[in-house]
């Protein structure tokens, strides 16, 4: 990645831009108790990690004073900060394994009903080949008990247990409802992705990513309340959709030279009452 052209200070659509995207991590970080200074010395361990990794100059180091010129980081700060370890990013245990088995829940067709939408299971099928709740979760991993998973999914709202004793899958699976450590993981995965996104189609030193959206103003609540119900049905379905074809594409590719690539598509919804503009 070349190196940042600001001789003449950043783009006042950029600072707009920040200013707005920043007002919701703000209240975010205020009301979890992330405080200024808290904030600020994150923003230094990004500014020297990113500008160390993504900013060189081929054929030399990068020093200390350089990072301090690209980033205003002291250099008191980038020495220390490139000296110390930089903390490891934890994904809780409840998501590694239940990513993959809600995955195959909503993937395989012994899972799915006729228009690919998760179907309620038993907890053990009649005979092994009946599709069941353990079933799914021993297909995924033998090394922890399908009833532990069943039971932090239950606290966590990612399933619940129907009339006819069968385990459902929440159709917002998966981000668990009661869960702040999986939601806060999501979180920060999720708009990383589309930041680095629409980062990647500003810069223009890449090809361009897929980043749309629908927007409209002057609607009633009533309006506004039929078009989310409409965007959760049909972008639950591209979500679906989308990954069964991951699914199959694992399979193809598994062992083959290259198969190190990772996508994210993501879906959200939101409206509010035009403050924010004002």
């Amino acid at each position: 990645m070349s190196g940042p052209n600001n001789s003449v200070g950043p783009p006042d659509a950029l600072i707009a831009a920040l200013r707005r995207m920043l007002r919701p991590l703000v209240r975010l970080m205020i009301s979890k108790g992330v405080t200024l200074p808290i904030l600020t010395n994150l923003l230094k361990e990004t500014f020297v990690a990113l500008a160390e990794e993504d900013f060189p100059v081929p054929g030399k180091r990068q020093t200390d004073s350089r990072i301090n010129l690209l980033t205003g980081v002291h250099r008191k700060d980038v020495k220390r900060l490139r000296a110390e370890q930089p903390s490891a990013r934890q994904m809780p245990k409840t998501i590694g394994l239940g990513a993959q088995i809600v995955s195959r829940w909503v993937s395989d067709p012994l899972t799915t009903d006729s228009e690919g939408q998760p179907i309620p299971l038993l907890r053990q099928g009649k005979s092994p080949a009946d599709p069941s709740f353990d079933g799914l979760v021993e297909g995924i991993s033998k090394d922890v008990r399908p009833r532990a998973v069943l039971d932090e999914w239950l606290r966590l709202g990612v399933a619940s247990i129907d009339e006819n004793d069968r385990v459902v899958l929440n159709r917002q699976a998966f981000v668990p409802e009661n869960g702040f450590d999986e939601k806060a993981f999501y979180f920060g995965r999720n708009i990383h992705d589309h930041l680095a996104a629409t980062t990647n189609n500003l810069i223009g030193d890449g090809k361009p990513m897929l980043e749309r959206s629908v927007h409209y103003g002057e609607l009633t609540e009533s309006s506004v309340n039929s078009l989310a119900k409409e965007a959760e049905k049909v972008g639950m379905e591209a979500l679906l959709t989308l990954n069964r074809l991951a699914r199959e594409y694992v399979d193809a590719d598994k062992g083959k030279d290259g198969a190190d690539q990772r996508f994210n598509f993501g879906l959200y919804f939101f409206d509010d009452d035009h403050s924010l503009d004002e």
